[in-house]
């Protein structure tokens, strides 16, 4: 089954991308939810008409995203939480970073970092999404709480 994507799906594809699922996932899932509609002959030629009055837009928006990126790789991201040595009391998630991030002065949308749960204090690194073009990696580091 052939669908175009009306937004961004994790695993699958992005906004406008024709794509090939399983009727079930299709049928069931995505156009109930509204991620999807049917890749019809009409609809593709729609679809390649509107992305090509869209190409020079998006020029301006990889480029904005390439300038966040470049300000985000020169933040230094401190998290500091209660520990006990070097474990940790609970843990620091994508939700934490975010509001790093958000202290920083740098709003970023929590689903677009992939970190993963970290359990112990020290440094890591996180995957930030801006763009499908532009993925960027956010060291970070994690402190314990005096």
């Amino acid at each position: 089954m052939e669908l175009i994507l009306k937004n961004d799906v994790q695993n699958l594809g992005f906004k406008d991308d024709v794509v090939t699922v399983k009727a079930g996932y299709g049928r069931n899932f995505l156009i109930p939810q509204g991620h999807a509609h049917m890749a019809t002959s009409s609809a593709k030629k729609i679809l390649a008409e509107n992305l090509k009055q869209k190409a020079h837009k998006e020029a301006k928006i990889v480029n904005d995203a390439k300038a966040l990126a470049e300000t985000l790789k020169a933040l230094e991201i401190k998290i500091t939480a209660k520990a006990g040595g070097e474990k940790l009391f609970g843990s620091i998630t994508n939700i934490d970073i975010a509001e790093a991030l958000e202290k920083a002065g740098q709003s970023i949308d929590r689903k677009f970092i992939t970190s993963g749960i970290v359990k112990r204090t020290g440094k890591y690194n996180a995957t930030v999404r801006l763009h499908r073009d532009v993925i960027v990696d956010l060291p970070y580091e994690i402190v314990a709480e005096k």
